[in-house]
């Protein structure tokens, strides 16, 4: 296989396949030609130039490489999809450097293919080298997991007690940014939107709302799933009560997005009648109107930095378990505004 084959599978050029396969940037091409690209470098397990012709040398040659070992990818929450924006792009990210160095993505799967039999039986008979386990999973999972894979690398927002190594942005700090930076726009009156339990980032919206001597209310936190279908239905419902906050902190970009179309069909205006800002800054909350004020997570970097330690175990066979934790940065855009403080009028 050659990039000119692939290039023709794919029906773009071969300068493009080459940027999606050699560079870091996700910005090469469309998300679904670098999907396309990738399936096809997953199926036909191509390997780079340099490897293919040290192959041909032969095995007792002293230049000869071994085959190109495997990794697999499971997209860990039970809520989550390998279409998913935020995961997806980590999961190419783990993929291209990966390859750099001279693994294979074999497959990735969600954790709801474990039940399909056909899944099962492709995962059982085609063992890889190490896992990448993308978000917060359940102990079934944790169970299949640690019985099928010998080397296991997690990344996520939160922080899981397990053995694992872990590359992880820490959503709970990012929650108390969130809502620390709502507060220092004058805002007292801030909701959730997004799951409850065992999730950090309601931890971490409860714990500084306290902090900051804020009413919490149970009507102003909205439990839906992490989804723009959940944003939706949740603020649909909770507005249909009337809107009793000034702003809304929601637990991912996804969620914000199903959010804001709810408030938009309610007549209300964003930021005017109510704020809005989430975790992830996914491509498209750049393109919302208005466009959304978000947490930025590292997803490129997490993955990377997911794919180097887990190929690390691999191939050098360490046994501490480590945490990597890499930083988040706010992105101020349109979907924010200052609250002006309400002054008393004066007595004539």
């Amino acid at each position: 296989m050659t990039l000119k084959e692939i290039a023709k599978m794919a029906g773009v050029s071969i300068s493009t396949v080459s940027r999606v396969i050699n560079q870091s940037n996700s910005k090469v091409a469309s998300k679904e030609v670098q999907d396309t690209i990738w399936r096809i470098v997953r199926e036909t397990n191509y390997m780079p130039n340099s490897t293919a012709r040290n192959l041909k040398l032969g095995n007792n040659s002293e230049y000869s490489v071994p085959l190109a070992k495997t990794i697999g990818c499971i997209f860990a929450r039970s809520n989550i999809t390998t279409n998913d924006p935020f995961f997806s792009q980590i999961a190419r990210a783990i993929e291209q450097e990966a390859f750099r160095q001279g693994y294979i993505m074999k497959y990735s799967f969600s954790a709801y293919d474990i039940n399909d039999a056909n899944t099962f039986h492709v995962i059982s008979s085609n063992q890889v080298n190490g896992i990448a386990v993308l978000g917060r999973f359940d102990k079934n999972l944790l169970t299949f997991i640690k019985k099928q894979y010998k080397h296991v690398v997690y990344t996520g927002l939160n922080t899981i007690d397990t053995d694992f190594d872990q590359v992880i942005c820490d959503g709970y700090q990012a929650s108390v940014a969130a809502v620390k930076y709502l507060h220092n726009l004058g805002h007292t009156s801030i909701g959730y939107v997004g799951e409850k339990s065992k999730e950090l980032r309601y931890q971490g919206y409860l714990d500084t709302m306290n902090s900051l001597s804020l009413p919490v209310t149970r009507e102003n936190i909205i439990v839906t799933p992490l989804s723009s279908e959940g944003g939706y239905n949740g603020v649909k419902e909770y507005l249909k009560k009337g809107l009793n906050v000034t702003a809304l902190f929601c637990a991912n970009d996804l969620t914000a997005i199903g959010a804001m179309k709810a408030i938009k069909e309610y007549g209300l205006n964003i930021p005017a009648d109510v704020s809005i800002i989430s975790i992830d800054d996914i491509d498209t909350a750049q393109y919302m109107s208005p466009m959304l004020t978000t947490i930025r997570v590292p997803m490129e970097e997490l993955g990377k930095m997911t794919a180097k330690i887990l190929i690390d175990r691999i191939e050098n066979g360490k046994t501490l378990p480590i945490k990597v934790e890499l930083p988040f940065s706010i992105i101020t855009r349109e979907s924010c505004m200052g609250i002006k403080p309400v002054t008393k009028a004066k007595n004539k």
